[in-house]
């Protein structure tokens, strides 16, 4: 069974939501992230979606964009980050996810990434820019080789889309939570409560919705809604706040464990 799928029967038996985070992988370098994983996990996070650098992140707002671009000047490639989640494997079960663009995965080869993704331990991936109608040999693929394939539904999503999210999606559904891109806000979006209630009436498998979750608040509001909260732009831009500083990884990880309150 996929590590996603383990960590959602854990969290219900538990009467938990998960807690999943976004970092850039790279930023402000590969060892960095390495060693961000590891301590986060320690700090009750259930999820790491790692993203992938790329030069025109059509979804993500300006500080993912700049921890992008910060990360591929540093050379950072689709490689190395899947080497990357080999090494922490010998550490950690913690469920990883890459988030990536699908050019990277073209010029890998679908087939390629897939193999290559499940022997470094990559439990998931989540590709803001293939739609699942232009991804059926990719899926297939994938499912077969065991990688889910994270699909994303929005607020302008109709019901006859969330039916087909439902039945193709894997490991969780990623709801954007808002009509735009990454990014902290001061408020959740008005209609979250209500388009979360309409897409888990017909979800098979978990709902985490993100884009804008950037405190504790935030993130427990929308704990008690749906099944888990993801949080990205915040985290990155604590990392940017704390680049040149040796305890970079300590404030980072002290700051995701404020942001994880729930109730015991």
């Amino acid at each position: 069974m996929n590590r996603i799928n383990k960590k959602f029967i854990e969290l219900k038996k538990k009467s938990k939501k998960a807690f999943i985070v976004f970092i850039t992988a790279g930023y402000p370098n590969l060892a960095t992230t390495a060693k961000l994983v590891l301590e986060l996990e320690k700090k009750r996070v259930d999820i790491i979606e790692l993203g992938v650098p790329f030069s025109d992140p059509l979804a993500d707002g300006p500080v993912i964009q700049e921890a992008s671009l910060y990360s591929l000047r540093k050379k950072t490639n689709l490689i190395k980050i899947l080497d990357l989640v080999k090494s922490l494997r010998k550490d950690t079960n913690l469920p990883i996810c890459l988030m990536t663009y699908y050019n990277p995965v073209f010029c890998f080869g679908d087939k390629h990434f897939v193999d290559k993704a499940i022997a470094s331990g990559v439990d998931g991936v989540i590709i803001p820019d293939l739609p699942p109608e232009e991804a059926k040999d990719f899926l297939s693929y994938a499912n077969k080789k065991g990688l889910a394939n994270i699909c994303f539904l929005a607020p302008t999503s109709s019901q006859a889309r969330i039916k087909a999210i439902s039945k193709i999606g894997k490991g969780f559904i990623y709801y954007v939570s808002l009509t735009g891109v990454t990014g902290s806000r001061k408020n959740l979006a008005a209609d979250l409560k209500a388009n979360l209630a309409r897409i888990m009436k017909v979800a098979r498998i978990p709902v985490c919705a993100g884009f804008g979750i950037s405190n504790a608040v935030q993130l427990r509001q929308v704990q008690e809604i749906c099944d888990g909260g993801i949080v990205g732009s915040a985290i990155v831009n604590k990392i940017r706040e704390n680049i040149g500083r040796r305890d970079l990884v300590k404030r980072v990880v002290n700051f995701v464990g404020r942001l994880n309150v729930q109730k015991e």
